[in-house]
């Protein structure tokens, strides 16, 4: 804590100090070409994502292949190549939810890219807390992993650039994270300023953020944009993790729906010129007017390293500010048609050969792809064989249900052999790994019936409605047009009607037990029994059903 507070301190100190000197002598231009090349979780891909988690749409529907850290790379200096002064920056959830190579090296190979990459900042997003405070310190300052040691390479140093997070704070009000950092370009200073989602404690279990809290994000943009104003800093740039949710279109349509991104983004402070967003996974590049109806830009680039949102700027050298009106943004597409990087391909290969023994073990075959995409009743293949999976694994719990939430699944089994030649249909560890990262603890609680239905009430709580996926054991309807609290109806288990009084055991993993994604009714369960974890379950799975097929999407059901 007192080296993150020293840090804060010596930035402003030294901005107090230089900025007094003139610029404006440094060029005949009035203006500097200012760069600013974004992306947002990318979430440890530091191979070519695959499946639909590997392509994007373009205005006319179609797709391309993106991403791919060695493609990333290319692409970056390429860009970086185009503008003398540009910079990288990204909008969280760099590491967290990542497939085995890094992951089993406690996304120590990514935090490698990210400093190979030239990162200058980075917001934290709610996957930076996956492991805890502690780990996000060890990711900042470096160290060997407190259990695991130093696996990956013989000593890590830490990242190059600051983590900032301007709400989130300690119990006492004092500052967790460094709200801001500042970056000269062509003489001029450029602030930027971190801000994560305050519902940040909804989306992670409670023990990886004991002792902390996360505060409004608007008030947090307009404290810093303040406090960097009267350092003198006026170009300022916000990296907001948290999003919209798009109707379509390709990477530079703004077919958002209204959500909290674009709302953060016409309140906060009119002295920020640009926000970079993150958190939905979603593509688009926005011109959304501030409080003074001053327009700027608000762009997102996907997820998994598939587009880099690409924001040039012109600083006036007088002013120090960013002349608005002259601000381009594009969201570039990471094609694989280029050249992969050497140094970064060199990186990967030490990582897929480290984590290779465990990797390419083969747990199970699938007949076809599982792909987690949802149906228009939000239940998806392999969704489906996950919560049975889950519910096979607990019934030594008595459990009758299990019910899984959405974002646990990260991507999709695939039928098509991997690069790594297993084979048609082979499911190996890291592919398991892959879809199921995080590590949860199965859980079995006792629920009314009255509670399971409020359950599924809860998926329409939001702007947008979060479908749980479900054992076979559980089917039911519901309907769209119905009012809030009344659109789940034909309740059954095991084909009986659910009766309210009645009481069920249900599985669902340690995240939603303790109400996460908001579904606050599960923490009304009693007499909860701990069971394995939600990737052991899944792998016993598998050895127990050799070859699995897509199962028929008949558990959920609408009606209107």
């Amino acid at each position: 804590m007192p080296s993150l507070l020293r840090r804060t301190a010596v930035v402003g100190l030294a901005v107090a100090a230089g900025l007094g000197l003139s610029v404006t002598g440094a060029s005949a231009e009035s203006t500097v070409d200012v760069r600013l090349i974004a992306f947002n979780d990318l979430h440890g891909n530091l191979e070519p994502p695959s499946g639909s988690s590997g392509r994007v749409t373009l205005p006319d529907g179609k797709t391309v292949d993106a991403g791919g850290a060695a493609y990333l790379a290319t692409h970056v200096k390429r860009l970086r190549s185009e503008v003398r002064d540009s910079m990288v920056l990204s909008a969280g959830d760099n590491i967290g939810a990542s497939p085995v190579i890094s992951a089993l090296f406690h996304d120590e190979p990514t935090m490698e890219l990210l400093n190979s990459l030239g990162v200058k900042a980075s917001v934290v997003g709610n996957h930076e807390f996956d492991e805890g405070y502690a780990e996000l310190k060890r990711m900042q300052f470096g160290g060997c992993h407190p259990a695991d040691g130093c696996q990956f390479r013989d000593r890590y140093r830490g990242a190059r650039f600051p983590f900032l997070g301007a709400n989130v704070t300690f119990d006492n009000g004092l500052p967790a994270v460094l709200p801001f950092s500042i970056e000269l370009s062509g003489g001029v200073p450029i602030g930027i300023i971190g801000v994560t989602l305050k519902d940040l404690p909804s989306v992670v279990t409670p023990e990886a953020i004991k002792g902390l809290k996360f505060g409004d994000e608007v008030a947090a943009i307009d404290r810093t944009a303040n406090l960097l104003d009267r350092l003198g800093v006026k170009a300022q740039v916000v990296l907001l993790h948290q999003g919209d949710n798009t109707e379509g279109g390709g990477p530079d349509d703004c077919r958002t729906t209204p959500g909290p991104a674009s709302e953060i983004a016409r309140k906060a402070s009119p002295k920020v010129d640009v926000i970079f967003t993150g958190h939905s996974h979603q593509q688009y590049n926005c011109v959304v007017p501030d409080p003074g109806g001053k327009p700027r830009t608000m762009i997102q680039g996907a997820s998994f390293g598939r587009l880099l949102p690409v924001v040039d700027l012109k600083v006036d050298r007088r002013s120090r500010d960013v002349v608005r009106e002259k601000s381009k943004a594009h969201n570039e597409i990471v094609t694989r048609t280029v050249p992969a990087d050497a140094g970064v391909t060199k990186l990967i290969e030490d990582a897929k050969v480290k984590a290779a023994p465990i990797a390419n073990r083969k747990i199970g075959a699938i007949t076809a792809d599982l792909p987690r995409a949802a149906a228009p009743s939000g239940e998806s293949p392999l969704g489906d064989v996950i919560a049975d999976a889950q519910l096979e694994a607990t019934k030594g719990n008595g459990a009758q249900v299990a019910i899984t939430n959405p974002g646990g699944i990260r991507a999709d089994l695939t039928f098509a052999s991997s690069p790594a030649g297993e084979g048609d249909g082979v499911v190996t560890y890291g592919e398991a790994f892959t879809v199921q990262p995080f590590g949860n603890i199965m859980q079995t609680v006792t629920l009314t019936g009255a509670n399971l239905k409020a359950v599924l009430e809860q998926q329409w709580q939001g702007a947008s409605p979060r479908i749980l996926q479900v054992s076979s054991t559980l089917k039911y309807s519901y309907s769209t047009s119905a009012p809030a609290g009344s659109k789940v109806r034909d309740l059954t288990i095991e084909g009986k009607p659910v009766e309210d009084a009645a009481q069920y055991r249900v599985s669902v993993n340690n995240f939603l037990a303790a109400g996460g994604d908001g579904f606050t009714e599960f923490t009304k369960g009693t007499n909860l029994t701990g069971g394995p974890v939600d990737l052991d379950a899944l792998i016993a799975y598998f050895a127990a059903h050799p070859t699995v097929a897509p199962p028929p999407a008949d558990r959920i059901t609408v009606v209107g």
